[in-house]
């Protein structure tokens, strides 16, 4: 499985961004699609989740009420829909998918297998 991650780029707070994760090598309906990001100098931290055949969607603390994930199974591509940046959201922000996740492994990094190249969001104040 390959993922590519797209969309990222320098946005003012307030501003909204949307990531794509484009997937080959499988269809993003039989994956389970994580969203991570990393700061400078912080561990990768878990944002969004969606499992595959549609058996739910998690978010952090952090970004719940702001971000939405969705997967377009046409375009094989899983979004995250960024709203109300702020400059905490700066990170570069990886795509990872896993086949068969259960609930509790959504937000562990460790149980993916597959990861795309990362795209950079920063958001200015």
């Amino acid at each position: 499985v390959q993922l590519q991650a797209s969309g990222g780029g320098l946005v003012q707070a307030g501003d909204s961004l949307r990531l794509s994760c484009a997937a080959s090598g499988a269809t993003v309906r039989d994956v389970s699609v994580g969203w991570f990001r990393q700061a400078l100098g912080k561990e990768r931290e878990f944002v969004a989740g969606i499992r595959r055949y549609g058996l739910g969607i998690y978010y952090s603390d952090s970004v719940k009420g702001r971000f939405t994930i969705s997967r377009d199974n046409a375009a094989n591509t899983v979004y995250l829909q960024m709203s109300s940046l702020n400059p905490d959201d700066t990170a570069v922000y990886y795509c990872a998918a896993a086949f068969g996740l259960i609930a509790s492994s959504v937000t562990n990094k460790d149980q993916y297998d597959y990861w795309g190249q990362g795209t950079l969001v920063t958001v200015s104040s």
